[in-house]
């Protein structure tokens, strides 16, 4: 009973249009000064204790990071190498598109700084080599995404936050599914462009390419820093963050010189900005968690799962339609907080291992970046385009598909998510 009254608060609230992280505060609120006896000291209590962990400095550290290097020219010289690699094949502005993506995702932790840094550039190009507005769109779009699954990811720390997983290995799970699902995007890229006769570019010569690759070195250089540092040990994945963060404001301001001194408090005052609505989100999601576990909702729900006789194959399909239509709804930072904290003692209880449910739920709130009404990436890319969401929305569509296709193969086989943090010795 209790349930549905917490959930049917959380609802109304969402429909009058109220921010998420507000409508949960006040979902908590409302619940438990009317229907228990808890005291105000322990809300107030939760709130500062919840949020108190190591891993949450990492977020703020990572939007700095992506930041500078969006700012800094950095996504220009990564598109020029990605484009001398795969340029000459069909379609291949849109491959470089999808590759530049990739390597974006792996410095920048965000989806739409992703889009916005790469897009910005590649999408102007593409128009005025004779690619379509939508096949550009589509490409840039969807590859974007690539930014939440290829590590480090802002979203792959909300979800350690909210159940306890290991961060490096999340981050290290997220390696090979988001290599898997770069080329299902390229694949997608080349088939079509093959299939309606894109533009193609003249074939780099290797001294072409080994002159992109010098010039995009030092923003490549950040992946070894974040990625070997995590994986030899020698930083935590918080300490990574902050490590980034120094090293894109070094290659940013004094290496590329694509930002001034003069420009830098600007760019700490947005990473300010958008560090504090994302707390603000976690701090309501941590109140909300503590709800549910105070009224053992997640508990409840996970017998009666399992006495329903509802397996891992059933739970699975389930948990992957409930993500993908809280998607139409939420950004991935408010599903996760939210639905973390009921689908995840579920997990468990049913075998499924914590890391590679985390990745599940990462490719879902992928697919829901990349599709109305409330797709992050749509927007963003609409901002770039000029183009309006309907139209958008039928642009991505053999991309979607094909992001819906990797959704199912990642989340039966395990192995896709497990091998890399397993061969690690992280699980």
């Amino acid at each position: 009973m209790s349930a549905a009254i917490i959930f049917v608060i959380l609802l109304v609230l969402m429909l009058t249009g109220m921010p998420i992280s507000i409508s949960l505060g006040l979902t908590v609120l409302t619940f438990l000064f009317t229907m228990t006896q808890v005291p105000i000291e322990s809300v107030a209590l939760k709130l500062f204790t919840g949020i108190e962990k190591f891993e949450i400095m990492a977020i703020p550290f990572f939007i700095l990071a992506g930041n500078f290097l969006t700012h800094g020219g950095v996504a220009r010289r990564m598109i020029n190498f990605a484009t001398s690699m795969v340029g000459h094949w069909y379609g291949g502005l849109g491959l470089g598109g999808v590759m530049a993506c990739a390597l974006f995702a792996a410095v920048s932790g965000s989806s739409p700084a992703t889009v916005v840094a790469i897009g910005a550039i590649l999408l102007p190009a593409m128009v005025k080599q004779g690619f379509p507005n939508k096949f550009g769109a589509g490409v840039i779009t969807t590859s974007g995404a690539l930014g939440i699954l290829i590590p480090p990811s802002i979203v792959m720390v909300m979800y350690s936050v909210s159940t306890n997983t290991s961060v490096g290995a999340l981050f290290m799970a997220g390696v090979v599914p988001g290599l898997m699902l770069a080329l299902f995007l390229g694949f997608t890229t080349w088939y079509r462009a093959r299939k309606f006769d894109y533009p193609r570019q003249p074939k780099a010569s290797a001294l072409e390419r080994l002159k992109a690759f010098k010039e995009s070195a030092w923003g490549l250089f950040l992946i070894v820093v974040v990625m070997g540092g995590i994986y030899t040990g020698i930083f935590t994945p918080t300490e990574a963050a902050a490590m980034s963060a120094v090293y894109a404001f070094f290659v940013a301001v004094f290496v590329y010189k694509d930002l001034r001194m003069s420009d830098v408090p600007r760019v700490l005052l947005n990473s300010a900005n958008m560090s504090a609505m994302l707390l603000y989100i976690i701090t309501n999601a941590v109140l909300f968690s503590f709800l549910l576990t105070h009224e053992n909702i997640p508990q409840a729900m996970a017998d009666f799962m399992i006495g329903s006789g509802v397996g891992v194959i059933g739970f699975l399909i389930m948990a992957n339609i409930l993500m993908l239509i809280a998607g139409n709804f939420m950004e991935p930072s408010s599903i996760v907080l939210i639905l973390a904290p009921i689908l995840f003692p579920i997990a468990i209880k049913l075998g499924i291992d914590p890391v590679h449910f985390g990745i599940i739920m990462v490719v879902n709130m992928e697919v829901g970046m990349c599709h109305p009404p409330v797709g992050l990436n749509l927007y963003v890319a609409s901002g770039i385009t000029k183009m309006g969401i309907t139209e958008l929305t039928v642009a991505v569509w053999p991309w979607l598909v094909s992001m819906l296709i990797f959704l199912v193969i990642v989340t039966y086989v395990p192995w896709i998510s497990l091998a890399l943090p397993r061969a690690l010795g992280m699980l």
